[in-house]
């Protein structure tokens, strides 16, 4: 079997998304995702990941996740990185349809059924566009209510929301009230005012509901250390579940202090890239929950590296998902198979409606839970009128 072609498809609704397929002679197409610049990602597939792989056996995997690794934009989640994050899901995806085996059961078997899942409180239209990571994208309007705005929920009423949450058997929900504050001030300082303010969905939370919800913190790296110990203090009454990425993850030897300030472990990072990150990550001695995208980290075969090396540290892993529906179903195998998965993330304002529209096959919530199929590979595919629907642009560039 050899690698025929490589296509990516981008649509203009949803900005930020790509998918990449991989064709092979024998009629098998493995589906890979990334998300963030798609057509910086596409082109890079196309000008550089097409001249390597065309005529290649896609189940090489390993040597293709080694060959692939380029003189440069191996150290982070750049073009390069995303790129190759997309064409290891794919591949693993081929492995499973010619193996007629769900991803979990490769990946060594399933040490689990079904997960733990928490809601990431965004809502439908959370980084729809283009814009990059900013409060702008987060597609929030004051006093707009519609199903799962559950962004404006937990700024404005994080009490009604935990209960809503716990009433559908969700015992677990991330939240990110002081991305504001941070943009005022380049995350250099909060004000006592702008601390108190952060701080009320905690207030309303633990007043509502008790200790019977457990509330992660992200802060998407947009804090300097010192303003940043000093909103783990004042955390510290409403016993965090854990503080997700509290400074940008280019000086990691920081966390040590971060960590000294903080009584909810540290949880990072979706935004390292390839295992040797991970390890520096763990080696600073103030790793908590290891935080990995898929989509971002190098794909499948980064991410159960990383997973197992996290596993000799005592740590556990936690999937990330708050970008696209591949990448939620290829996490969740992952998940279930880790022996030290803790949780898997998901968005119910994603699964439950826009994520729906784009592909079959999605993984299945339930009581707070998260589960698979038990299709071979991943078990996704792109909605099959995806082109009637959307306004949608695919390129491929083929063996000839």
């Amino acid at each position: 079997m050899k690698i025929t072609a490589l296509e990516t498809i981008r649509i203009a609704e949803f900005a930020n998304l790509l998918w990449l397929k991989v064709h092979t002679s024998e009629g098998i197409v493995g589906l890979g995702e990334t998300f963030f610049l798609p057509e910086t990602v596409e082109a890079y597939v196309h000008e550089n990941l097409a001249q390597k792989l065309l005529g290649r056996d896609p189940l090489e995997i390993d040597r293709i996740s080694k060959d692939i690794v380029g003189y440069l934009g191996f150290r982070s989640t750049g073009a390069e990185m995303r790129g190759n994050s997309a064409l290891d899901i794919a591949l693993w995806d081929v492995f499973g349809k010619v193996a007629g085996q769900p991803l979990a059961q490769l990946l060594g078997g399933f040490s689990r059924s079904k997960i733990r899942t928490y809601n990431t409180c965004a809502g439908a239209s959370y980084m729809r566009k283009a814009i990059g990571q900013t409060t702008s994208n987060y597609g929030t309007t004051a006093g707009e209510r519609g199903p799962y705005d559950d962004l404006n929920g937990f700024l404005r009423r994080a009490d009604e929301l935990a209960a809503e949450l716990l009433s559908e058997g969700i015992t677990a929900m991330k939240i990110w009230p002081f991305d504001h504050a941070a943009e005022k001030t380049d995350g250099t300082y909060i004000s006592s005012e702008d601390l108190k303010a952060a701080l009320v969905p905690f207030e309303k939370i633990r007043k509502a509901v008790g200790d019977k919800i457990d509330v992660m913190v992200e802060f998407h790296s947009m804090w300097q250390l010192l303003p940043a110990m000093t909103i783990a203090r004042a955390l510290q009454p409403f016993d965090t579940f854990w503080h997700e990425d509290p400074i940008k993850m280019d000086s990691l030897g920081s966390l040590k202090r971060y960590a000294e300030a903080s009584t909810a472990p540290i949880c990072a990072s979706e935004t390292l890239g390839g295992r040797t990150a991970f390890r520096d990550l763990l080696e600073t001695g103030a790793a908590g929950v290891i935080m990995l995208d898929l989509s971002w980290c190098g794909g499948v075969s980064e991410a159960k590296k990383i997973a197992s090396m996290a596993e000799a540290w005592h740590l556990p892993i936690a999937p990330h998902d708050c970008t696209g529906p591949v990448v939620l179903a290829a996490s969740t195998h992952l998940a279930l198979n880790a022996p030290n998965a803790l949780v898997q993330e998901s968005v119910r304002a994603f699964y439950r409606t826009w994520y729906r529209d784009l592909v079959t096959g999605l993984p299945e919530v339930s009581d707070g839970q998260i589960s698979v199929g038990r299709q071979p590979g991943h078990g996704v595919e792109l909605q099959p009128d995806l082109a009637k629907r959307f306004t949608l642009e695919s390129r491929m560039t083929a063996l000839e």
